[in-house]
């Protein structure tokens, strides 16, 4: 497993997202929907791998919208959008978003745009445990 830290612009929130794939073999994409595309958000989950958010206490918001069943984490002092997680069957599975990685530049800028208009909750989860990895919040 490899190890690729990253942080929010600040610091605050520290990033450790572990995969067993190099870069160039990940999927990243970009979601079409008005939260991601103001943030310019790249993401890239690996459902073997992980990723942890570690922040100091008051450093990490969470934002939910629309179906409301996962929490956007965005830095509290500089507002970086650093990931994503959603609760399943007990446990958190969540994705990065590759602008916080110290290896951002790796990845492609213009990855391939999803629209997901439409889903219902059943098939977003269903989604998201095929590309979605565990995920870890200590805040």
């Amino acid at each position: 497993m490899t190890t690729y830290p990253g942080s929010c612009h600040c610091g605050a929130v520290e990033i450790t997202f572990t995969s067993n794939k190099a870069p160039e073999e990940m999927r990243v994409g970009r979601c079409a929907c008005s939260f991601c595309r103001r943030h310019g958000a790249r993401t890239l989950g690996d459902p073997a791998g992980s990723v942890e958010f570690r922040a100091a206490s008051g450093a990490l918001s969470r934002y939910r919208f629309g179906l409301g069943i996962t929490d956007y984490l965005l830095c509290a002092k500089c507002g970086a959008y650093v990931g994503a997680v959603m609760a399943d069957d007990g446990k958190a599975i969540g994705i990065v978003n590759v602008n916080s990685l110290d290896i951002s530049d790796t990845f492609d800028p213009a990855p391939p745009l999803h629209h997901y208009d439409g889903e219902d909750e059943a098939r977003r989860r269903a989604r998201r445990r095929k590309f979605w990895m565990t995920a870890t919040v200590i805040a």
